[in-house]
């Protein structure tokens, strides 16, 4: 399907030498601003929701790493006023137009009070926690890597916290030796896991996301029902 493309084991070793260079103003990061979208990472999600469709009007939704906002926009909008949108970020997040059910706190995913302040925030369990964390590069490979996925680890374990049964959580993550074994622990706890690659995902990335369908009832953390 045009838009999106599945990624197999074979392409899950793959490092960025494999990859096209690396262009940071290209076709989609000049259709983002003249659309007036905070970042071009917004056509990422419009594809993966155009795919998955995990995305509905009057959901809640938490957005990890939604700095500059782009994917606050697209969450946003998908589920109107009647749904509840609450970003994260270590950066501080301007508010967006016209949007008083998107809320945004300022803070670090290993904060310990975050499981807290977002639930409060919610009102009820999450529909779709969307993450689009990355860790500032230091150009030293290992480290680089133990810190993604650490940060992909931590995603994972606040989802779990947050969602309600039947949940949706999109993550991104980073081809390379760690990947494999990241994707085994997600499959551990959802029942449907698939990885893909929106076409929006910028030439000598080494990104992919993975769409986690329905957490195991047995790992579910936020208590109450879901309120419609």
């Amino acid at each position: 399907m045009l838009g999106v493309a599945p990624f197999t084991v074979a392409h899950l070793l793959l490092g960025r030498s494999a990859m096209p260079r690396y262009q940071r103003k290209d076709a989609f990061y000049a259709q983002a601003k003249e659309a007036g979208l905070r970042s071009r990472a917004a056509y990422k999600l419009e594809q993966l929701q155009k795919q998955y469709k995990f995305l509905r009007s009057g959901q809640r939704v938490v957005d990890l790493g939604a700095w500059p906002g782009g994917w606050l926009q697209v969450a946003a909008r998908i589920v109107g006023r009647k749904g509840k949108v609450v970003g994260v970020d270590l950066k501080p997040i301007s508010p967006l137009a016209d949007a008083p059910h998107v809320a945004v706190l300022q803070a670090d995913v290993s904060d310990a009070d975050l499981i807290d302040r977002v639930r409060a925030e919610l009102g009820a369990p999450a529909d779709v926690v969307l993450s689009d964390l990355a860790p500032r590069l230091s150009g030293v490979r290992d480290r680089d890597q133990a810190e993604m996925r650490a940060l992909a680890e931590r995603a994972v374990e606040l989802a779990l916290h947050w969602l309600r049964p039947g949940g949706v959580l999109v993550i991104k993550v980073f081809m390379g030796a760690d990947l494999p074994g990241l994707l085994n622990r997600i499959r551990e706890e959802f029942s449907r896991v698939v990885t893909t690659r929106p076409e929006a995902t910028r030439k000598g990335s080494s990104e992919l996301y993975v769409v986690a369908f329905s957490p195991a009832a047995q790992v579910v953390r936020a208590p109450g029902k879901r309120q419609d």
